[in-house]
């Protein structure tokens, strides 16, 4: 199982699953417009297909923005994607040691990535390292995600506690959510602050766009839920969990929070 969330990660339908997930204009101008000045060097750590990186770089010509990612071919996906501007930049590297120097950026963010990372401490002091003094980080991760429903079905929790169970030998953390305010202390980040908000809300039958949406997650993630359910198994339970977000009486949702801190000078 340790090789379970690179593969997830490196499938290239998720990288387009991922976009399809986020609004980009609506999540820059909530949660980062206001936090920028002309002239910025900005980084996602994380950045996926660069959506929000190139959102970003549209709000002033003198921001210039900078991605990393730990996939080579959707690095190689965003280069491709973006090559109409030479202010967005992005590389291949690892957020637990990135190859950039000390106090590089004014703004880095990462969103969703926390959830994955083996050594979370180390990642975010890294992000942290280069930060200018004086900066600003923001971390923006889930808590509770696939775990919450009501009313109960004993068989599908069971299956999806079994499954994060063993995904957490990778790193993979379904309630690292709310660990991103210590983690951003223990980082020093300072005048932290502190967002909680519903993510995943499907109350009664789902949606059927969302539902395309979970069945293009459930089958990138086979092979790996296979692995601790057996192939039979994986199928089942998975059959199951979508009758279930079909249910007109049941309710399913998580949280995300962001946290947001400034490096000290």
């Amino acid at each position: 199982m340790t090789n379970a969330i690179p593969y997830i990660m490196d499938d290239p339908r998720e990288a387009m699953r991922l976009e399809l997930k986020v609004d980009p204009e609506m999540w820059v101008h909530k949660y980062v417009a206001h936090r920028l000045s002309p002239g910025f060097k900005v980084l996602d750590v994380g950045c996926g297909p660069g959506v929000i990186l190139r959102e970003i770089a549209e709000l002033d010509p003198t921001i210039r923005a900078t991605g990393v990612e730990i996939s080579p071919d959707r690095v190689r996906m965003a280069v491709d994607k973006h090559a109409d501007t030479s202010r967005i930049s992005f590389t291949a590297g690892d957020a637990h040691a990135m190859q950039f120097p000390s106090n590089s950026f004014d703004f880095v963010y990462s969103r969703m990535l926390f959830q994955y990372l083996p050594d979370k401490q180390g990642a975010l002091a890294e992000v942290v390292r280069v930060c200018r003094p004086g900066g600003t980080v923001l971390l923006q991760d889930l808590d509770g995600q696939l775990l919450w429903h009501y009313p109960e079905s004993p068989g599908v929790q069971r299956a999806v506690e079994t499954v994060v169970k063993a995904l957490g030998k990778t790193g993979f953390d379904p309630f690292v959510g709310r660990k991103l305010y210590r983690l951003a202390q223990l980082a020093g980040l300072e005048n932290l602050k502190v967002d909680v908000e519903c993510y995943h809300l499907i109350a009664g039958e789902i949606r059927p766009h969302i539902l395309e949406q979970w069945k293009l997650k459930l089958d990138i993630a086979f092979a790996q839920i296979a692995q601790v359910l057996g192939q039979q198994g994986a199928r089942k339970q998975i059959d199951c969990f979508l009758e279930y977000l079909q249910r007109p009486d049941t309710l399913t949702y998580s949280t995300v929070f962001t946290v947001v801190g400034e490096k000290p000078f």
